[in-house]
């Protein structure tokens, strides 16, 4: 049974998409409709960000909570196996620091969008930040 369960485990866990995840393309829609222009996953930048808006000088991330550890209600750690768990999401982080320092020694501004901020009850405030700091109308942390 528990082999069954880990083989279903594996298949739930390789459906999970690292790009045109849908609080992505949700993101770059809105960001569209607004009349913004960007380019997606420039493989010639670290990290491979997302969304690249050069107008701008503006990367940004759309996180998943679970996957780059957030620390919110969607990014619990799994209850078996938590070593292992608390390795791979301790390398996430690492790198998304790593990426995030090599992109600004390169001048640009990133922001990081978390996937629970992107839920319907908060994206018009999100998308308003965010669009506050792309314009350079708030000062970028």
């Amino acid at each position: 049974m528990n082999n069954l369960a880990n083989k279903q485990r594996s298949v739930v866990m390789a459906t999970n998409k690292s790009k045109n995840t849908r609080p992505e393309v949700n993101l770059r829609s809105a960001l569209f409709a607004k009349g913004y222009r960007f380019k997606i996953h420039v493989s010639e930048l670290p990290g491979k960000p997302d969304i690249v808006m050069s107008k701008y000088k503006a990367v940004i991330n759309v996180q998943g909570c679970f996957w780059h550890n957030h620390g919110c209600h969607l990014s619990s750690i799994p209850k078996t196996r938590t070593s292992y768990w608390l390795g791979i999401l301790e390398k996430t982080k690492q790198r998304d620091f790593e990426n995030r320092m090599k992109l600004k020694t390169l001048g640009w501004r990133v922001f990081d969008v978390w996937e629970c901020t992107l839920k319907k009850k908060n994206i018009q405030k999100t998308f308003e930040n965010l669009e506050q700091l792309i314009t350079g109308m708030i000062c970028a942390a």
